[in-house]
């Protein structure tokens, strides 16, 4: 069942939202080469309990950090380490902060220092494909009009969408439903409500959509080696544009 939120809720939402996107940008703005991921993964926690908040991500389901941070053929879940950032990486970081009974949920892939053109041209289309996405986020349509505007963004840009992995419902719960594919056909689908809040989160891959998990339980990697980035938000559906709840705002 697809949860539709009161407007106290929403608030609720949103003050989790914030503190999520402003994890998401402090993570950003430590991407630099000599970094570790531990480094980052470390200031993302403190940073969430300052705010008064716990860490969606750590312990969730066993997974042993509080971002999951994963690097160039890295998809996502990538747990942080002592791997030190190069120049010409990209870097995914996707977070989570719990308070007042709610999650915010977001992410977005980083370039540290000077990158190629086409690493730039992969984070640049994926953080797109979220928003071409989200022109459909409006109550009456279909969920997988959201879909098939992701997919066909991606596929037209010659890249692919990951097919294993989904966008899903958020709120009490860090996964609730609906799942939401980044592929699709328009019209297909439960009709988008208001009040409903959801991360929808393009995970893109330069080559093919094949992927492959590490043996550490977590970790997904493009399976041909080429690069891949992922981009998220929470929104609100509303009763017109959708709310990104996780806006920089804080």
């Amino acid at each position: 069942m697809i949860t539709l939120r009161s407007p106290h809720e929403i608030d609720l939402m949103r003050r989790a939202g914030e503190i999520t996107a402003a994890a998401r940008a402090l993570a950003g703005e430590m991407v630099r080469p000599g970094v570790t991921t531990q480094e980052i993964d470390s200031a993302v926690e403190r940073f969430i309990r300052k705010q008064g908040a716990v860490p969606s991500f750590l312990h969730y389901n066993g997974y042993p950090a509080s971002a999951c941070i994963s690097v160039n053929d890295e998809v996502i879940h990538g747990i942080p380490g002592k791997r030190v950032l190069q120049e010409g990486d990209i870097v995914s970081v996707d977070v989570g902060a719990y308070i007042g009974g709610f999650h915010g949920d977001c992410a977005a892939t980083f370039p540290c220092g000077r990158i190629s053109p086409e690493a730039q041209d992969l984070i640049d289309v994926t953080r797109q494909s979220f928003f071409e996405g989200i022109r459909w986020a409006r109550e009456g349509q279909r969920l997988q009009d959201i879909s098939a505007a992701i997919q066909g963004y991606v596929e037209g840009h010659g890249y692919s969408v990951v097919r294993e992995y989904v966008g899903h419902g958020v709120g009490a719960k860090m996964h609730e439903p609906p799942e939401i594919p980044n592929y699709g056909r328009p019209g297909r689908g439960p009709r988008l409500l208001r009040g409903m809040t959801l991360a929808i989160e393009p995970m893109v891959n330069a080559g093919s959509a094949a992927i492959q998990q590490l043996s550490d339980g977590w970790t997904v990697k493009t399976l041909d080696g080429k690069w891949a980035a992922h981009y998220e938000n929470t929104i609100l559906i509303t009763d017109g544009e959708p709310e990104i709840l996780t806006a920089p705002a804080i």
